[in-house]
């Protein structure tokens, strides 16, 4: 089912990973770029930095296109461009784009495999998911993140049923693509359909 520009409307991003050569750039006690030295510094690195730098393209198209649509609901409206903006952390659960990541919080990330069989992923983000339903009861969920398996999706659909959904044209679309189709949306201020969870997650293949 599409649903269109459903209000109020809570975006969660998917994480970047922890793992690659970008992350490894970012960590490295070596490194002089600003990203890399605040990640140094006491405080650490706001997760959105670390994860656009990480991500590139994706994640930046995704932080930009949630901050333009972002239409939280009263419970969650502070004023703040982040308002009805989470960031999947795996091992913390659901966190704002200010959240920041110092050593500690990246050794967890990179412990924390995001796997339905892993509980110290699982339990932060189901209690997570609880706290976000009771607080904004009729707020619709956006994912931006894959929904081809269930490694996001099996644990917010038991908590947001029919209100969690994801851009229709995210099926069979690449990380690179969806990230350049989010900046586009945002630069025309033309937001995407949206589809609920029972649309298929895949394009079928010719």
């Amino acid at each position: 089912m599409e649903v269109a520009s459903p209000r109020p409307r809570i975006f969660l991003l998917s994480p970047a990973s922890t793992d690659g050569l970008r992350a490894r750039q970012l960590t490295s006690p070596r490194a002089g770029f600003g990203a890399a030295q605040r990640y140094r510094d006491p405080e650490g690195v706001t997760i959105e930095e670390a994860f656009t730098f990480m991500s590139s393209l994706y994640f930046r198209g995704k932080i930009t296109y949630a901050r333009h649509f972002a239409a939280p609901p009263a419970p969650l409206a502070t004023g703040s461009p982040d308002d009805g903006i989470l960031v999947i952390a795996p091992g913390f659960g659901l966190v704002p784009p200010g959240w920041r990541i110092t050593a500690e919080e990246m050794g967890k990330l990179r412990r924390t495999p995001v796997d339905l069989r892993s509980r110290a992923y699982c339990a932060p983000m189901k209690r997570h998911a609880a706290q976000l339903r009771e607080l904004a009861p009729d707020a619709w969920v956006i994912l931006l993140g894959s929904v081809a398996t269930g490694k996001y999706v099996d644990l917010l659909l038991p908590a947001f049923g029919e209100r969690l959904l994801f851009p229709r044209d995210f099926a069979g679309a690449g990380d690179m693509q969806r990230g350049g189709m989010m900046l586009r949306a945002a630069r025309e201020d033309a937001e995407l359909p949206y589809v609920t969870l029972a649309a298929p997650r895949r394009r079928a293949r010719a």
